[in-house]
C-alpha cells in the first residue's frame, strides 16, 4: 500500500509542478514553438483536464486500496500522452523537447501498473458491497431487553 501511496503522490506533485505554470506561459510556449495557437481553447482545455487528473492521483494516493479500480484509467491517461507524444516525436511531427515529458509519463504508467499489481488480493481490499458504519454488528436480537 505504501508503494502505491508514494507513486501516486509523486505523480500528483509532478503533475501540479508541470501543469500549473502552463496557465501563465502561453506566450512563451508560442514563442518557442511556433506557429501560434489557432485554438487556444485546446491548450487551456488540455491543461484543465490534465489538472483534473491530478486530483484523482491525489485521491488514489490517500486511499489506494479503495480506489484501486481508478488506477486503470490513470494508466490509460499516462499512456495516451506518453505513447502519442513518442510517436509524433519519432515521425518528426513535434519537437524533441517533449522527449523527457513523454518518458516520464511512460515511466509513471509503468509505476501505476506496478502499484495496481501489488495491491491485487490485498487483505485490506474494501468489500464491493455496501459498507456499514463503524460499530455495525450483524447479530440478531430477539426484541426483548434483559
Amino acid at each position: 500500500m505504501r508503494f502505491a501511496q508514494r507513486v501516486f503522490t509523486l505523480a500528483w506533485v509532478y503533475g501540479l509542478a508541470s501543469l500549473v505554470p502552463m496557465y501563465f506561459l502561453e506566450d512563451l510556449v508560442m514563442e518557442r514553438m511556433p506557429p501560434a495557437l489557432a485554438h487556444p481553447e485546446f491548450y487551456y482545455g488540455f491543461v484543465g483536464v490534465a489538472l483534473a487528473w491530478q486530483l484523482l492521483f491525489f485521491l488514489i494516493a490517500r486511499e489506494p486500496v479503495r480506489l484501486r479500480p481508478a488506477m486503470l484509467p490513470a494508466m490509460v491517461e499516462k499512456l495516451t500522452w506518453g505513447v502519442g507524444a513518442s510517436v509524433l516525436i519519432l515521425q518528426g511531427r513535434t519537437s524533441t523537447l517533449f522527449v523527457p515529458a513523454a518518458g516520464i509519463d511512460l515511466v509513471l504508467a509503468g509505476l501505476f501498473l506496478a502499484a495496481w499489481l501489488r495491491l491485487r488480493g490485498s487483505a485490506e481490499e474494501a468489500p464491493r458491497g455496501r459498507r456499514r458504519g463503524a460499530g455495525y454488528s450483524p447479530t440478531i436480537t430477539s426484541g426483548t431487553t434483559p
